[in-house]
């Protein structure tokens, strides 16, 4: 009985061989004429034969399927797929004997160089536009060019990027999550030199090829430049995709990932601030741009930004100090001067309060309505200078007018008023 089984079992080997070669013949004659439906089909019949072939069938198989989907170079090929089938044949002749990688190699090279033309072509297009359907025709062949190389990262960096400008977020988040799965960090030597005959720079693929040029007299001034590595950008750029898509809890893990990584990044601080603040935490928000003042101390948007939080808490003093600290930095700040007015007329409301409880009593209703009024000149200068930067402010201007009126500055009153007019007009 034993014999007998082995018997079947070397006539089953046998079918199978058989089954292949002859299902290889098949699709290798209808990719001769051109027929590559065909050819598919008897591909996709022998693959489930392939896992007991041996080299040279096995070799043969991803030889002839790469051709089947590459379709002799026609746009109606799918790249991803032809991509992945001509790598997978010149990785398995990597561990084995090459026949076929040569002529995959130079045909991949070819692909490659076209549609990486095409994708910069796309951008370069949507740039313009700045329609999100260029943006995806772009980022889609970006991605594919990544296929076609999957050594060359930077074009999947470029495709995760372009995704987003064109709205695909979904799909942008899981290339920059690949991207930081793969460790990729974007740090490259540019080599460059300046054209002798025109004196421009030309960028090289490699040193030698620089080298060469300055060798034969044909450049001068060579040097390298190293690109700063893109990993920080990387976390930035998916917190980013996931805020959009209001899944703030993974923004803000992905956040929180890159700042042990780059405990010092102002950028992903601003990101984590603004995050809180899409979730109402105003709190955290001014804790994180207190934070990155700390940072970056010179940016006058942060003083304000967190002279805007006091305000919200109530601590007037504390936020008309940060707003003096944002015109500080930026003399001609409107909106720091516009708050700081605002700021000291909220410090009337207890006054208004205590005279509507004194109504009665005319001699308390008039002090109190003489400190009130003495607050408001107080804001008046700001502001003016607040409409003095920009004229064009509806609101500054309707509180220009209600001071004016209050402090009957009857002149300016009639005048601010005329402009308001001819805005509204």
């Amino acid at each position: 009985m034993r014999k007998q089984l082995l018997i079947l079992s070397a006539l089953f080997i046998s079918v199978t061989v058989f089954g292949q070669k002859n299902e290889l013949k098949t699709a290798e004659k209808a990719i001769k004429a051109n027929d590559f439906v065909a050819a598919t089909t008897a591909l996709n019949k022998a693959e489930g034969l392939i896992a007991n072939a041996d080299q040279k069938t096995t070799a043969k198989f991803y030889y002839l399927k790469g051709k089947a989907l590459y379709q002799n170079g026609s746009e109606n090929a799918d790249i991803l797929k032809v991509g992945e089938a001509f790598n997978k044949l010149i990785d398995y002749e990597k561990e084995t004997k090459q026949k076929y990688t040569n002529e995959f190699g130079a045909l991949l090279n070819k692909l490659i160089s076209s549609v990486a033309e095409k994708a910069s072509s796309d951008y370069s297009l949507a740039s313009e536009t700045k329609e999100p359907a260029d943006y995806m025709n772009a980022a889609k062949k970006f991605h594919q060019v990544y296929s076609l190389s999957p050594r060359d990262t930077s074009f999947l960096d470029n495709a995760a990027l372009i995704y987003y400008f064109g709205k695909d977020y979904e799909t942008s988040k899981k290339l920059y999550q690949k991207l930081l799965d793969l460790n990729y960090t974007g740090i490259t030597t540019i080599y460059k030199a300046t054209n002798k005959e025109d004196g421009k720079d030309i960028t090289f693929n490699d040193k030698k090829a620089m080298d060469l040029q300055v060798k034969l007299g044909l450049a001068e001034n060579p040097r390298e430049e190293a690109k700063d590595s893109r990993r920080e950008f990387i976390f930035k750029n998916l917190a980013q995709d996931y805020s959009v898509l209001e899944n703030y809890s993974k923004a803000l893990e992905v956040i929180a990932e890159g700042r042990k990584e780059f405990p010092k990044s102002y950028s992903l601080l601003i990101d984590e601030a603004n995050v809180y603040y899409k979730l109402g935490d105003n709190n955290k928000f001014k804790e994180r741009l207190e934070e990155a003042i700390t940072l970056n101390p010179t940016d006058p948007t942060l003083y304000y930004n967190v002279g805007v939080m006091n305000m919200d808490q109530g601590k007037i003093d504390e936020a008309i100090n940060y707003f003096d600290k944002a015109i500080e930095l930026k003399p001609d700040y409107a909106d720091a001067y516009n708050n700081i007015g605002a700021a000291m007329i909220e410090k009337v409301n207890p006054i208004i309060e205590e005279m509507n409880k004194s109504l009665s009593d005319f001699d308390k209703y008039d002090k109190l309505q003489a400190k009130q009024f003495e607050i408001y000149k107080q804001a008046v200068p700001f502001y003016e200078k607040a409409y003095e930067i920009d004229a064009t402010n509806i609101s500054v201007i309707q509180t220009l007018m209600g001071l004016y009126e209050n402090l009957e500055m009857t002149e300016k009153l009639k005048a601010i008023r005329a402009v308001y007019d001819e805005l509204k007009g």
